[in-house]
């Protein structure tokens, strides 16, 4: 628009009056931005209630602005990650070292509860750690190009960072080996990362633990005797088991990666 618009044009474009196209609205604003005695005319066309709302709305932006801005409130964000949901794993893993360590102090002629469930407390935690029902970001840490194995030994170097002073504390009061406690220990874990590539490392971690409670804890108890895999000449066959599965699990690494890329797959089919 070169020109200046009329009184009439612009007491209709105040009103809103539906006969003006939005092309001429369009230029009317346009003109209105650059353009002084125009604005000072807009203005005289507009009706006592909207003025008054005109100048509440003027002398609120004009205060708002004297006073700057207002500081903000960090409110703490209540924690839903994963680390929050595998607490519950950690204080089971915690109390079963406690019962064990009470079990073999109350019990001293059965064999040593310590020693039993020691290879087995990292699992479940472990377990939890890198499962997709206890993690609500799954989905999407299963499309970075960091996650997979170097992933799960992070999750896993995070637990094991919580159970192994447990166990340590654990076979201190009792007196029993640290090497009888914690290879058996660092064993099944590497043996659940090795063969969670293949079934997952949740179903492994808990068949292992089956497999292991039944097949050694329960009969050791009945019989009142430690298994020879648990007595003192036996370290070094854990040493050697435990770099064993450690270098199948870093070999097959590939294999979390597709197998949970194909559990996404299939729960979304």
């Amino acid at each position: 628009m070169t020109t200046h618009p009329t009184p009439t044009l612009i007491s209709r474009y105040a009103s809103g009056d539906p006969r003006v196209d939005d092309a001429t609205v369009w230029a009317v604003e346009a003109h209105l931005e650059s353009c002084a005695p125009c604005r000072t005319q807009l203005s005289d066309t507009v009706g006592p209630a909207d003025r008054q709302l005109l100048d509440r709305v003027a002398v609120g932006v004009a205060a708002g602005i004297e006073a700057g801005p207002a500081p903000v409130r960090r409110r703490r964000l209540r924690r839903s990650g994963v680390a929050t949901r595998i607490l519950p794993w950690l204080a089971t893993a915690v109390a079963l070292m406690l019962i064990a360590v009470l079990f073999e102090t109350t019990f001293a002629s059965l064999p040593s509860l310590v020693l039993l469930v020691a290879p087995v407390a990292p699992l479940l935690p472990v377990a939890a750690a890198w499962s997709r029902r206890t993690d609500p970001a799954w989905e999407l840490i299963a499309t970075m190009p960091r996650t997979g194995l170097p992933l799960l030994l992070r999750r896993t170097l995070a637990v094991l960072t919580v159970v192994v002073p447990v166990l340590a504390a654990a076979g201190w009061s009792t007196g029993q080996s640290p090497a009888l406690w914690l290879l058996p220990g660092l064993a099944f874990t590497a043996g659940a990362l090795a063969l969670g590539g293949l079934v997952g490392v949740d179903r492994a971690a808990l068949g292992l633990t089956v497999l292991w409670s039944v097949g050694v804890i329960l009969p050791s108890l009945v019989g009142r005797q430690l298994p020879v895999i648990l007595e003192s000449g036996s370290w070094p066959g854990w040493a050697v088991a435990t770099v064993a599965l450690v270098a199948v699990a870093a070999v097959r690494a590939g294999d979390h990666n597709r197998l949970r890329l194909g559990r996404i797959s299939s729960d979304r089919s």
